[in-house]
């Protein structure tokens, strides 16, 4: 109950079929549906908007919806292995932790239960993270980001950081942002994935180079957020170039990645969130960083 420190590590595809078989039914029944509009915006929509998410993939999309309704739950033992995962990869140890406690903090969670800060994303909020640390593509940039947010001026709570981005690739989804891309490439959660992972990356870079703090974090949340509903084909490529290292990346993170790919990608002081900026994000529900 209290740890759950020998728990071994849980890959992002095992992590999957776990909720793909789970009884997820009371999560779907919260899940909102899409809000498409009526009379002219609606048919400005249908005529010049993004296209409707092709039938075939619906059940991958509600999937997504229905983990983003799926609370942390300390009795299901998947639950705690991905919890206890995310742990083990950003400190890079091989000891486990106990499921309170202050070391929660350390990551980026506002308290000593991560469960109260994925209030609307959920299990996908731990997932997406999951996903960021165990793609061998992935992992050396979520350890920059993670060495980055630890920096004595330019310190910003990670997992924190993480749901709030999670919040906004959610919405984007719920909007049919995404449609083209998840058309295209017939998947729906690694979409999600990618997308996740690029506006992560998005905001090292803007953090990093130009020496941003906790007090910017409103404007950087609103510029990914226009970002991955404007532009959602663009920052998906500065991700592709980012592990390709191709000249429209940089050179920000490691030298290298390994080629291999998991998780189906790719065919210190108490911080009060609530008003840390004076400019009000409008992003969804609880979508700003708080």
């Amino acid at each position: 109950g209290t740890s759950a420190g020998a728990a071994s590590l849980i890959s992002f595809n095992e992590a999957l079929q776990y909720f793909q078989t789970a009884d997820l039914s009371q999560c779907r029944k919260k899940i909102r549906a899409t809000v498409r509009g009526h009379g002219l915006a609606a048919l400005v929509r249908f005529l010049f908007g993004p296209p409707r998410l092709q039938p075939q993939l619906q059940g991958e999309r509600e999937l997504a919806l229905a983990m983003a309704q799926c609370g942390l739950d300390d009795n299901e033992r998947v639950h705690m292995r991905i919890l206890q995962t995310i742990y083990k990869k950003l400190t890079r140890s091989r000891l486990g932790c106990p499921r309170y406690g202050a070391h929660w903090e350390e990551l980026g969670f506002q308290g000593a239960d991560p469960g109260t800060d994925l209030r609307g994303t959920g299990m996908l909020g731990l997932m997406q993270i999951l996903f960021f640390v165990m793609d061998s593509q992935t992992l050396p940039l979520a350890q920059e980001i993670f060495q980055l947010s630890q920096h004595e001026t330019q310190n910003f709570p990670f997992c924190l950081m993480s749901v709030n981005i999670t919040r906004i690739v959610l919405q984007a989804l719920r909007e049919e942002r995404l449609s083209r891309e998840c058309n295209r490439r017939q998947q729906v959660i690694a979409v999600l994935n990618d997308l996740y992972a690029a506006a992560f990356l998005q905001l090292y870079r803007a953090w990093k180079r130009q020496h941003k703090t906790i007090a910017d974090s409103g404007f950087i949340l609103k510029e990914l957020e226009l970002s991955a509903k404007k532009k959602p084909k663009q920052l998906l490529k500065t991700l592709e170039a980012y592990v390709n290292r191709s000249p429209v990346g940089d050179n920000l993170g490691p030298p290298s990645l390994s080629p291999g790919s998991g998780g189906g990608h790719r065919a210190g002081e108490d911080i009060g969130f609530t008003g840390v900026c004076d400019v009000q994000v409008e992003l969804e529900g609880e979508a700003r960083l708080i």
